[in-house]
């Protein structure tokens, strides 16, 4: 098929083209390269031997969006593209809702105009509630604690509403919970802007001398080492989710919403000597007060889809970090090394 994926130059979006390049597929890329850089696509083709199209635009552009829908003939839609910092969205909230939300009512219109109804969104694991009942599961309450996952929330029921008025669409959700890792290739990886959000990075980024030290926020949760628990999901097996659910969603009508997570949890403490014995080096870290809204242990109950999509995850924590750091290790600057 023929696969437009918009964010596709992203860390995320840049493997599963990977993937579904060696699964047969064609992705068109679209990326604004607001949080992307153009050499992932160089790379792209050096692990999948072929270079994607490319279109260098905003997702808000419906012209650009129809052209590119009807040009190359697309069949279905995998949406990346959108802007993904929690704390960035509590500072700046009407740029998430208008990148995010209206991003992807653009994005739907566009579609319905050309005919092409098969879409597959990137959504994220934080339009759930906070809530001590763990494993989430798709049933599990919403209530999203920050501009960015209400904007992810949002746009699952503009898809749920738009499946409701018009049965023909195929609308598919997948809830991410902590990507992590990097293509095994040592090519291809997560090079945040700044200072990263997420640990891994920053992790990564402390054993290649970037950073001096990891602060830990709060030792005193009721976890096994008192360090914070989550859900780290590989990038690939990440990357084969969004293929399996594309599989799955082409022909097939309807909503659909599922879990991608590993389905267990590893600690903050636990991610350090992971990673540590990966890169061969003892990592500095200290401890700090508990961050404002931050929950003990957060992780997936993914077993939908595994029993509807045929999808699970196949790599261990010890892959992800050592797959990390062959990235980081390789490209101590990301993409710009």
């Amino acid at each position: 098929m023929n696969i437009l994926v918009t964010g596709g130059a992203g860390y995320i979006g840049s493997i599963t083209c990977v993937q579904l390049i060696e699964a047969g597929h064609r992705p068109v890329i679209l990326d604004s390269l607001v949080n992307a850089k153009a050499a992932v696509l160089g790379r792209i083709a050096q692990v999948s031997g072929i270079q994607p199209s490319f279109m260098e635009g905003d997702v808000r552009n419906k012209a650009l969006l129809v052209q590119v829908l009807h040009d190359h003939k697309i069949d279905a839609v995998i949406h990346f593209a959108g802007l993904k910092a929690v704390g960035e969205s509590v500072d700046h909230p009407l740029r998430y809702y208008d990148n995010n939300v209206q991003g992807t009512l653009v994005l739907i219109d566009a579609m319905n105009q050309v005919g092409v109804k098969t879409l597959v969104f990137s959504s994220s694991a934080t339009v759930y509630a906070p809530s001590h009942d763990m494993p989430l599961h798709e049933a599990s309450v919403k209530g999203a604690s920050s501009p960015y996952g209400r904007s992810k929330w949002m746009v699952e029921e503009i898809l749920a509403d738009v499946v409701a008025s018009d049965p023909s669409w195929s609308m598919t959700a997948l809830r991410y919970f902590n990507p992590v890792g990097a293509h095994p290739s040592g090519l291809m990886g997560e090079d945040p802007q700044g200072v990263p959000n997420n640990l891994m990075p920053f992790i990564a980024q402390l054993a290649v001398g970037q950073r001096s030290v990891l602060r830990v926020f709060g030792n005193d949760y009721e976890t096994p080492d008192g360090t914070g628990v989550r859900d780290y999901i590989h990038v690939m097996d990440l990357a084969d989710g969004h293929l399996a659910a594309l599989q799955h969603a082409h022909g097939r009508a309807g909503h659909h919403v599922f879990n991608l997570g590993s389905g267990q949890g590893h600690s903050v403490l636990e991610m350090l000597a992971t990673f540590a014995q990966a890169c061969g080096k003892s990592l500095l870290h200290e401890f700090a007060p508990r961050r404002s809204g931050d929950l003990a242990a957060f992780w997936a109950d993914a077993s939908l889809a595994e029993k509807v999509l045929g999808w699970r995850v196949r790599r261990s924590l010890q892959a992800m970090c050592e797959d990390t750091w062959r990235w980081q290790s390789q490209n101590p600057k990301g993409y710009t090394s």
